[in-house]
């Protein structure tokens, strides 16, 4: 087998962090085609494409990403050789991309990324932005992984593997109520202002419709379609809020909020999204490998109620 030529890996290096030839040229000063020559005979030496047109920038491919991450942690591993002989001290990681939808909760990311937040050895990328961004990033390789609360469908365009790895029922959340007194469901949705998730929603859809066949009628205090700011607003005022358990696992923990109680036949889902690859990252294994109660941090405890138990928080109808 023959020797990685590092020179060669240096020139993709560059070229990969500018996305662009000419660019690269110049800050490495060489010619054009002295560069493409040298990217041509590493793509030969790895049996790779390692970039692929995209009108007048590179792209990389799922082989170009996968080099770029390594020639990144071997020039990393050469520079700390320095450190190492100076000061003693060695740092090697590995690089795991993960997009969330803006909308999606933050505690629900934060469990899901938490076993890896403690090892010194991991270096997590988070990108935040709409569905379809964060798919755009993830088809060319920049991300790894994409954590959504909608369902995508995989199609001969786009090779998608969609994992749902939790479902949580949706409750009502508020204040701490009287000792004794139940929240009446659904008699008392139409005397308390709600706070709900907006109409673009799986589970506003959902809950509308329940409504709709109870024959209800409710008020909306807020409609918020951003569940770090919904659980803001359930915390700071006294209206009801609609939303995952798991928005607010922190409040239902320290007692400034409670579990009114779950709704019927309305659940979030969340889903982990890859694309079909032949190199896949090992520490992506190891996260969707973990339990749902886990992700959900369905241990916990609030207002005397286990998380665990959603069946038997439900309030009765008064």
């Amino acid at each position: 087998m023959s020797r990685l030529n590092y020179h060669h890996l240096r020139y993709f290096w560059a070229v990969a962090r500018e996305g662009n030839l000419t660019r690269a040229a110049a800050q490495l000063h060489v010619s054009q085609s002295a560069l493409s020559t040298q990217i041509r005979q590493l793509e030969d030496q790895l049996g790779q494409t390692l970039f692929a047109r995209a009108g007048r920038a590179l792209q990389l491919t799922e082989a170009g990403r996968l080099a770029l991450t390594y020639a990144e942690t071997i020039f990393a591993t050469g520079n700390e050789l320095t450190s190492l002989l100076r000061d003693g001290t060695r740092r090697e990681r590995q690089v795991l991309r993960i997009g969330g939808v803006a909308t999606l909760s933050r505690n629900f990311q934060e469990n899901f990324i938490k076993p890896l937040l403690s090892q010194s050895d991991v270096a997590l990328v988070l990108q935040s932005g709409s569905l379809d961004e964060l798919l755009a990033s993830l088809s060319i390789h920049k991300l790894d992984l994409v954590l959504s609360n909608q369902r995508v469908h995989s199609d001969s365009d786009h090779p998608w593997r969609c994992h749902r790895i939790a479902r949580q029922p949706v409750s009502l959340v508020g204040k701490k109520r009287a000792r004794g007194k139940a929240f009446r469901f659904p008699q008392e949705l139409a005397e308390v202002p709600l706070l709900l998730p907006s109409r673009a929603s799986d589970i506003r859809a959902g809950f509308d419709l329940l409504c709709e066949q109870l024959g209800l009628r409710y008020h909306a205090q807020a409609e918020v379609d951003d569940m770090a700011m919904l659980r803001l607003l359930a915390r700071d005022s006294d209206s009801v809020a609609l939303l995952p358990r798991v928005v607010v696992q922190d409040e239902l923990r320290n007692g400034q909020l409670e579990e009114y109680c779950v709704v019927p036949q309305l659940n979030e889902n969340f889903y982990a999204i890859t694309v079909q690859r032949h190199f896949e990252p090992p520490l992506l294994k190891t996260l969707l490998k973990r339990p749902e109660a886990d992700v959900l941090e369905l241990g916990m405890v609030s207002s005397g109620v286990k998380a665990g138990s959603a069946g038997k928080s439900r309030a009765k109808p008064g």
